[in-house]
């Protein structure tokens, strides 16, 4: 296993998408986002990354990324999301409403959100307050699944497991409509996708 840093930020990565190409390595991780995992990409496919065999892995990658870059460019790419607009009748519904106020597609982030005030609105309705102990409460007894989330559940630490979903990107012959760019590999449970309760370091967990 190597790695390769580079100046951040950076539009210059030939010397290093090289370096990747002869290292013969199974797959090729690139840790960096926006503008600069978008020219890195671009740059790889330019030089016949991936070509050979090599799996292109990114680490910090979402669906705007994708569709800034198209799918001649991101095809085949693979990485880890906790959201996908078409992966379920719950998730199309959602991104349906997004899609009529913003024109495109929610991405994780947005998703998230949504979940996260909706979640904490019917946990102040099921406390019958809005005191915040309360509500935090009543939040960690709810099961958490809607248009973001898949088998949620708020743990003691605070952090919210829920499945996560290994990805990979279409290409332009595997597309069937707009915004028709992830097909998912792999539903990993969050079991198995988050640091177990007994890993945490957070002080709130009584050990």
């Amino acid at each position: 296993m190597g790695s390769s840093r580079y100046p951040f930020p950076g539009n210059d990565f030939a010397s290093y998408i090289i370096k990747a190409q002869e290292s013969k390595a199974n797959a090729i991780a690139i840790a960096t986002a926006g503008l600069d995992l978008q020219n890195a990409i671009k740059q790889g496919r330019e030089f016949g990354l991936g070509a050979g065999g090599q799996a292109s892995v990114a680490m910090l990658m979402s669906i705007m990324d994708v569709h800034g870059l198209g799918l001649k460019n991101a095809g085949g790419m693979m990485f880890a999301e906790t959201f996908y607009w078409d992966r379920d009748d719950a998730s199309r519904a959602f991104a349906d409403k997004f899609f009529k106020k913003m024109k495109r597609m929610p991405t994780a982030l947005q998703a998230g959100q949504y979940s996260a005030i909706r979640t904490y609105l019917k946990a102040i309705e099921q406390a019958k307050t809005d005191d915040v102990t309360e509500v935090i409460k009543a939040m960690k007894t709810m099961n958490i699944n809607d248009a973001f989330a898949k088998n949620g559940k708020l743990r003691d630490d605070g952090k919210m497991v829920h499945d996560m979903y290994l990805v990979k990107v279409k290409t332009p012959a595997e597309s069937k409509k707009p915004w028709d760019y992830y097909q998912i590999e792999e539903t990993v449970p969050g079991a198995e996708a988050f640091d177990s309760l007994a890993q945490s370091k957070c002080p709130l967990v009584k050990k």
